[in-house]
């Protein structure tokens, strides 16, 4: 039995996956184009934003920080290992940890 076709607004998948990081204090991760990925740090208020092939665009991470209520949102970018990825953080948000209460510590 296949299960029914539910289409989701992208606001609506990127407001719903904010509100899971800054509730559960991790990382979401979303898949929003066909090479385009985010990731929406513990918070809600910082976020990646990444193609596995090539760079992801200024004018994308305006348009989701917008949508996710950013407040005077600063851009940046992070090369890691094999991916350059396109950083905003709202203005404050970098004191905020990168965990949060629904992770626990890595304690052994």
């Amino acid at each position: 039995m296949s299960h029914p076709t539910v289409t989701v607004r992208i606001r609506e998948a990127l407001k719903y996956a904010q509100g899971r990081a800054e509730k559960l204090g991790r990382t979401q991760q979303l898949e929003i184009g066909a090479d385009l990925f985010i990731r929406i740090a513990p918070g809600g208020r910082k976020f990646l934003l990444f193609c596995l092939d090539g760079e992801p665009e200024r004018g994308a991470a305006q348009a989701i920080a917008q949508t996710l209520g950013l407040k005077d949102p600063e851009y940046g970018w992070h090369q890691g290992e094999t991916l350059r990825s396109l950083t905003v953080i709202e203005a404050g948000a970098q004191d905020l940890p990168e965990s949060g209460p629904g992770e626990p510590d890595d304690q052994a």
